[in-house]
């Protein structure tokens, strides 16, 4: 195997040092703002993310997905159905069970608090070919599994306690 190029490894550091860490941020930033906006909180959005994309799911299974106890999905679900963002309904499988789904009203919120973001990335991805959209694909999918990946090392670990 030979040695890895200079001018790649330059542009690998960037990628990973500074684009995608500023883009992360950003990104916060935008979801932090979103939330302040719908009058919810950012882990709110994400629920609401996670039951747009997945349709209704217990509390239980929104806790795990956006890292809260069950006490605290509780909370966050109260603050969702007083946003009218969702609501709680039946399991049609187990009646004993409660599901919590996305109301029209809260999915039509967040899509228009996202929309001009949504309009602005197919606008930029205009610009690309199909070769080049399906390796940002594969790239973002990539990453995505390796952010979990790396999610799950670190609730399994300690490694960040105490670190500065």
């Amino acid at each position: 195997m030979t040695e890895p190029d200079a001018s790649r490894e330059a542009l690998l550091a960037e990628v990973t040092t500074d684009v995608v860490p500023s883009w992360a941020i950003l990104v916060v930033q935008l979801n932090n703002l979103v939330a302040e906006r719908l009058g919810v909180t950012d882990t709110d959005v994400q629920c609401l993310h996670v039951l747009g994309r997945h349709g209704p799911a217990t509390p239980g299974i929104l806790a795990k997905h956006v890292n809260l106890t069950t006490g605290s999905a509780s909370r966050m679900i109260d603050r969702l159905v007083a946003a009218g963002c969702v609501r709680r309904v039946a399991d049609p499988h187990d009646r004993r069970k409660v599901l919590i789904e996305p109301t029209q009203e809260g999915l039509d919120r967040v899509t228009a608090a996202y929309a001009g973001l949504v309009a602005r990335t197919r606008d930029d991805l205009g610009e690309f070919g199909d070769a080049e959209l399906r390796t940002i694909v594969r790239f973002m999918r990539t990453a995505e599994r390796s952010t979990a990946a790396e999610i799950h090392r670190l609730r399994a670990t300690d490694d960040l306690k105490g670190a500065p």
